[in-house]
């Protein structure tokens, strides 16, 4: 449930959505397949893992080098995005199988993240995918007073370099996950009775939080502390490392789709009704990126397709190329904007430009 008082609009004369899901539907029918994931994505989550953990018992059980060490954290980093955008996010999205305990499984992921389901469910789930890029509702767009991403932000001085400084402060999104960030939601969340399902009880909730977070500090620090001959703080620097790097993949990836120059930033009118209705708000504020490249399709866990995703969250992000051709048709079809950037590069610019723009002082002040 959430307490927003936001509304869409219902009138959708021309059936957009309707017509879309249709085509959608015929699709995975006539090609008898189902929407969650495959052995790709099985196959996928294997490697996923593998450049995450196979680092970790490496450095734990061999006599390599530091600088070998040095070089396997930025693996896991890599491998910790890996698991964070095709394993976790689907399975957060009921979407990597049809079984809901699998889908549970891999959504627990989460936890050796640094991160929280609930949390992380209730500000995805609920609060991005359902008031996406609308200020004051949509969380992702807040990165408190340090980085200013629309125009209906309060303008600070320092904005002004934000297109410089704001690369560095990326890297620090799960780092934050693993220390702070839970505890403020989950009091945050809590308190206004958010969730995505079932509430869950203070307690429960509180005790997750900790009990996981203790195991999580077991696992990642004192574990290695105890096992390797190596200074604590040489430890603590790996472990840094590992997040700055997750986060820095995980925060960029975020960026492109939504923090553009094509993704628009509606506010809702005087009576809280937004201008459009659901699906069509979900074409104008999400983009695409880099969507004929193989290697950033496999990755990024579809989140480059992010129109599809918006659209269709409960599709398994395998199935995102195929059914983009259906997307992007229907939408130039009802003379919707289908936005994408062919490149990742062009994307980068596109949202570095943005956040140049957005640091500008504004006439009004």
């Amino acid at each position: 449930m959430t307490t927003s008082n936001i509304r869409f609009s219902r009138v959708d004369s021309a059936k957009f959505f309707k017509t879309l899901n249709k085509r959608v539907n015929i699709y995975f029918k006539e090609n008898n397949i189902k929407r969650t994931g495959n052995w790709r994505l099985h196959l996928k989550t294997i490697v996923m893992f593998s450049l995450f953990l196979t680092p970790y018992f490496l450095i734990l059980t061999l006599n390599i080098s530091q600088w070998w060490m040095l070089l396997l954290t930025i693996v896991m980093g890599v491998g910790m995005a890996g698991v964070g955008m095709n394993v976790m996010h689907d399975g957060n999205h009921g979407s990597y199988s049809s079984k809901k305990w699998i889908n549970k499984l891999m959504g627990g992921s989460m936890y050796i993240l640094a991160g929280n389901v609930y949390n992380w469910q209730v500000q995805h789930n609920v609060l991005h995918h359902t008031y996406t890029n609308i200020h004051g509702h949509d969380e992702d767009m807040d990165a408190g007073r340090v980085i200013r991403f629309t125009k209906h932000s309060k303008w600070r001085r320092f904005h002004k370099f934000q297109h410089y400084y704001s690369i560095f402060l990326y890297g620090l999104l799960t780092f934050n996950w693993a220390l702070t960030t839970d505890f403020k939601q989950t009091k945050n969340y809590l308190a206004r009775k958010l969730s995505y399902g079932k509430l869950p009880s203070p307690l429960k909730q509180w005790s997750t939080v900790v009990i996981t977070k203790l195991i999580y500090l077991l696992i990642w620090i004192v574990i290695p502390m105890i096992f390797m001959s190596i200074a604590w703080w040489k430890i603590l620097i790996g472990f840094f490392i590992m997040h700055y790097v997750a986060g820095l993949i995980l925060s960029v990836v975020f960026q492109l789709a939504h923090m553009v120059e094509e993704a628009a930033m509606p506010i809702p009118d005087e009576t809280g009704t937004m201008k459009n209705t659901w699906a069509v708000h979900q074409l104008f504020t999400t983009v695409n990126f880099s969507t004929k490249n193989r290697l950033v399709n496999w990755f990024t866990g579809g989140l480059n397709h992010q129109v599809e995703h918006h659209i269709f969250p409960h599709i398994s992000h395998v199935h995102y190329t195929k059914i983009s051709k259906i997307v992007k048709q229907t939408a130039l079809e009802f003379n919707l904007p289908y936005n994408e950037y062919k490149t990742t590069r062009k994307a980068i610019i596109a949202h570095f430009k943005h956040l140049k723009e957005m640091g500008m002082k504004p006439a009004t002040i």
